[in-house]
């Protein structure tokens, strides 16, 4: 009787070398050997080994496996770290700096681990955290993993990168939100708030969620201003950019309401655990805090960034490098296994 073949992959990026990204990493595998089956690691090889030496202190010391394919990972046994090395270290990063080697490091794998998704060769991507001023360091032209990855998606599909739009969710068990704009400064991000841009944010996750949740969902708009514009007094942009864009959605079958004031739309769309639904399923915010502090707040073990519009899977954990923190085998890797398991929810995995 002939073998099934093994389910494609998940690819985990390490993040920036200085970051806790490898070390949280290199304790999933070795704590959470179940959820990490059928898992590859996209980075340095040295890396990870610095990384399984860091946590050693704190458990059983975990080998690394280094592979040549990612088909490899399915022959791995638990409790011990594949490696894909495509990326190789011109030098030791140190913990907790800044470095333009770092940024290098952080980007290549990413970028890698984008392509492979892109061939199908792995089933999803799961990006441990980079730093921005590291990837800047390394002339890389992109403020983040959303851009970058967006671009290597653009030009997989030949087409402009402006004709491949995505967006930037974050989650956990109680509250999403969706970001019409994502990094860029507070001052563009309320000139960048457009009808079509806003509509394009509402068919967009429109289309991401219901898949995942298994019917269509209930997008909260919220508002841009106090009291979400209060009729005009305090701006109009409700009135001239945000309303349209609802009833423009509306128009097409998407279950869009609003705007509502954005001091309290999150705790309406929050499902608090063990509590009533929440009245939406995600909320539309017009600009990154606005979306990423209630989720934040909630709790960054939990969180996870999904990057919306892509051809591709990817999620990540809502948390940063953590300079302060790396080396130290302290890091709690609880939000890149939600990302981990979001991953395959996704994916189908």
């Amino acid at each position: 009787m002939s073998r099934a073949p093994a389910p494609l992959p998940l690819a985990i990026t390490a993040g920036d070398p200085a970051g806790i990204g490898p070390e949280i990493v290199a304790r999933l595998f070795r704590d959470a050997p179940d959820d990490l089956r059928h898992c590859v690691v996209v980075g340095d090889v040295a890396v990870m080994r610095r990384a399984a030496a860091c946590i050693a202190g704190r458990g059983p010391s975990i080998p690394v496996a280094v592979l040549g394919a990612p088909a490899e990972a399915a022959d791995v046994p638990p409790r011990c770290i594949p490696v894909l090395p495509v990326v190789q270290a011109r030098e030791e990063v140190p913990w907790g700096r800044i470095s333009a080697e770092g940024g290098r490091q952080a980007a290549e794998a990413v970028v890698w681990a984008a392509r492979a998704a892109l061939r199908r060769e792995v089933a999803a991507v799961v990006t441990a955290p980079l730093h921005k001023e590291a990837l800047a360091a390394a002339g890389v032209d992109f403020p983040g993993h959303t851009e970058l990855l967006q671009a290597e998606a653009a030009a997989f599909l030949g087409r402009p990168v402006a004709e491949v739009p995505v967006r930037m969710m974050l989650a956990n068990d109680e509250l999403r939100t969706v970001l019409v704009s994502i990094h860029m400064a507070l001052r563009d991000a309320i000139d960048a708030l457009t009808v079509p841009r806003l509509l394009g944010t509402l068919r967009i996750a429109h289309a991401a969620l219901t898949p995942l949740l298994g019917h269509p969902p209930r997008l909260a708009v919220a508002g841009l201003n106090p009291h979400a514009g209060e009729g005009g007094l305090f701006g109009r942009e409700e009135i001239e950019v945000i309303a349209p864009a609802i009833a423009a959605a509306q128009a097409e079958g998407i279950d869009a309401r609003g705007p509502y004031a954005p001091d309290t739309v999150f705790m309406r769309a929050r499902a608090p655990a063990g509590g009533l639904p929440g009245a939406f399923d995600a909320v539309i915010a017009m600009y990154h805090d606005q979306g990423l502090i209630p989720v934040k707040y909630l709790g960054v073990e939990q969180g996870v960034n999904v990057t919306l519009g892509l051809p591709l899977v990817r999620t990540s954990p809502d948390h940063g490098t953590a300079f302060d923190l790396a080396g130290s085998g302290r890091a709690d890797p609880a939000s890149l296994l939600a990302a981990v398991k979001m991953a395959r929810r996704l994916a189908g995995a």
